[in-house]
């Protein structure tokens, strides 16, 4: 029966392959080579290292060791595009990625060929135990990266004085407002965390109990119009409604809307462009009018508790979120290439997954009981359990095979640039 269920899993692993691999090729297709080598940021990376980087890792934790007789691609792409691993060698400063000429896009895809090619015959010939677990942690490995590549490529573009389209055809349909409803919690002990049925990253486990009050938590993300009554009632210029950090953030980065927001000048013939508030947003469809009734996003962890606070509510914690999402309906806002921005769903239905990854109150630290994994991977979370906030829901750019209610996304309280935005918690 066990042999049964390697054969079986060996071939789920083998046709979900080419598939993800072909989506991230499908997303850097609307891309020029010189789209693909631009880094707007430290924190942003180019399009064509994503590409390669998500190679290097098949390369360097399956070929390499498991299958006999292969060869590297190139020598230095083991420097070039390795991320964070210490443990493996040396690597290229993040910071400057996008000096990178060479190798180009055309050797970038001639690198993914050859490793999928050597991929190909890896899972052919079967790869057991451990290196399965490897291969599917390398697909998910990769569909984080395509989210990357949406949230680099879109800051990229909103920095070039052109405001160029990724994708004109993507823009979402207007949202429809309504009010908020709340759902309520009991509290008491509970119980999150991975399971262990299906999929799951080092930092969802273990499973452990926690203890809650009585809460509820808002049906749907804040939206932009509740942003704009806050802008309105002078948010960004209140230093009592802010953590001390945050509002030095505020004052050195000069904050006075979400990131992508801008307030044109008048045009010819009087009045603004846009919508009455005079508010345009960039997305990856292009420059538009701000869509109250959409779910505000990309804003840090110190504007959501700011936001918050002007409610009088509270972000909620992970454990909170996590056990009210698992009994919601999966989303439907989730990566699709003809709709790449938030949009709250028209049969006024409760939202958790999808649009916009939500801030909680909760510190990025291991559960109790957790322990990395030994070796090079387990550099994959455990180290950056320090000075960042965990994130719940996925987003408009998540892939659908890839969210679930016990997934922990994490990010300095400063971000913005990741499709972040708020969902609000009281006590009972």
């Amino acid at each position: 029966m066990a042999e049964v269920d390697l054969q079986s899993r060996r071939r789920r692993l083998a046709s979900q392959y080419p598939e993800v691999r072909a989506l991230t090729e499908e997303l850097a297709a609307p891309l020029s080579p010189e789209d693909q080598t631009v880094q707007s940021m430290p924190d942003v990376s180019p399009t064509k290292w994503h590409r390669g980087h998500t190679s290097w890792f098949f390369e360097t934790f399956l070929l390499q060791p498991d299958l006999s007789g292969y060869t590297p691609f190139h020598p230095a792409f083991a420097y070039i595009f390795n991320s964070y691993y210490e443990t493996v060698g040396a690597r290229h400063p993040r910071a400057e990625r996008g000096v990178i000429s060479r190798p180009g896009v055309a050797e970038v895809a001639a690198y993914r060929r050859h490793v999928d090619d050597a991929m190909s015959e890896l899972l052919g010939t079967g790869p057991a135990g451990d290196p399965l677990g490897l291969v599917e942690l390398g697909l998910h490995h990769e569909q984080q990266h395509q989210e990357l590549l949406l949230m680099d490529i879109k800051h990229v573009l909103s920095r070039n004085p052109l405001l160029p389209a990724y994708r004109p055809d993507s823009a979402p349909a207007a949202s429809s407002a309504r009010k908020t409803r709340w759902i309520e919690h009991r509290g008491g002990t509970v119980e999150v965390g991975h399971r262990g049925d299906g999929f799951g990253f080092d930092n969802e486990f273990p499973r452990h109990p926690v203890h809650l009050t009585p809460f509820a938590l808002a049906d749907q993300p804040v939206t932009c119009g509740d942003w704009l009554a806050f802008m309105e009632d002078d948010g960004y210029r209140r230093p009592e409604l802010w953590l001390s950090d945050g509002w030095a953030m505020v004052q050195q980065q000069g904050w006075d809307a979400p990131l992508y927001w801008s307030r044109p000048g008048p045009v010819e013939g009087g009045g603004s462009r846009g919508h009455a508030s005079g508010w345009q947003v960039f997305t990856l469809a292009g420059d538009r009018p701000v869509d109250p009734a959409e779910p505000v996003c990309h804003v840090s962890y110190y504007e959501a508790d700011a936001f918050a606070h002007w409610m009088g509510d509270r972000l909620p914690t992970e454990s909170e979120w996590e056990v009210v999402a698992v009994d919601q309906p999966a989303g439907t806002t989730l990566l699709d290439l003809s709709s790449l921005h938030p949009s709250l769903p028209h049969d006024g239905g409760s939202q958790f997954f999808g649009d916009v990854w939500e801030w909680t109150s909760s510190a990025y630290c291991p559960y109790p009981g957790f322990r990395a994994a030994p070796g090079a991977v387990g550099e994959y979370n455990g180290k950056f359990m320090v000075n960042q906030y965990v994130l719940r829901g996925g987003s408009c750019v998540t892939p659908a095979d890839h969210i679930r209610a016990t997934y922990r996304n994490f990010f300095p309280a400063s971000a913005r640039w990741a499709f972040s935005g708020v969902r609000l918690a009281r006590d009972l």
